[in-house]
C-alpha cells in the first residue's frame, strides 16, 4: 500500500491534529501547542520541509521563536512517530498515519520534497535480510528511496516537449 501526503487544510486539519493529541495522550505525553504547531505546518505543506523554513513559518507567528524551540518540537514528534526524518534532503514530514507509524519504505522526490510512504512488509523484510546478508546493519528504521515524483516528471517533460515542437516547426518550409 502506497500513501503520500498531501497537505491537508480545514476540517481535516483539525481531525489530524486531534488524533495526534489523542495518540500523545495515550502514550502519557503532552502535544505542547509549539508542538502542535510545528506537526500543523508540516500537515499543512504536505510534503517534507526543512527545520529553517518551520522556523522562518513560526516566526510569522511567533515572532521570538529560536531554532531550539523548533529542533525541540521535532525531536519530540519524531519520537513520538509522528514525523520522520528524511535524511536524504535534510527535511522532515509527516507520517501517513499519525497514530502506528510503522517504518516503510519512504520514496522521497529530490525535487520538491514529496514523500510517499510504501507500507510492504514483506519487500521490507526482504530488503532488511539482503542488505544484512551483505554483511551490513541498518544504523536506523528508516529505509529512503531517491526519485523524482510523476508531478515533477510531467513538469519536466513539459519544456522539452515545448522545445522539440519549436524545433519541427522552425524545419518547415
Amino acid at each position: 500500500m502506497a500513501g503520500g501526503v498531501a497537505g491537508i487544510a480545514g476540517a481535516s486539519l483539525e481531525n489530524a491534529l486531534a488524533m495526534a493529541e489523542a495518540y500523545c495522550r495515550e502514550r502519557g505525553e503532552k502535544l505542547t501547542p509549539i508542538r502542535r504547531k510545528v506537526l500543523e505546518l508540516l500537515l499543512a505543506s504536505g510534503r517534507a520541509t526543512k527545520a529553517y523554513s518551520l522556523l522562518d513559518e513560526m516566526r510569522q507567528i511567533h515572532p521570538g521563536s529560536a531554532p531550539p524551540t523548533v529542533y525541540r518540537a521535532l525531536d519530540f514528534l519524531l519520537t513520538a512517530g509522528l514525523i520522520h526524518r528524511i535524511e536524504s534532503i535534510n527535511a522532515f514530514a509527516v507520517c501517513h498515519d499519525l497514530t502506528q507509524c510503522q517504518h516503510g519504505i519512504l520514496v522521497v522526490c529530490q525535487q520538491c520534497g514529496n514523500v510517499t510512504e510504501l507500507h510492504e512488509p514483506k519487500l521490507r523484510q526482504a530488503l532488511v535480510a539482503q542488505i544484512e546478508a551483505a554483511g551490513y546493519r541498518l544504523s536506523g528504521d528508516g529505509i529512503e528511496l531517491k526519485g523524482v515524483c510523476a508531478q515533477c516528471q510531467t513538469a519536466d517533460a513539459a519544456p522539452a516537449e515545448s522545445a522539440a515542437e519549436g524545433t519541427q516547426t522552425a524545419a518547415q518550409p
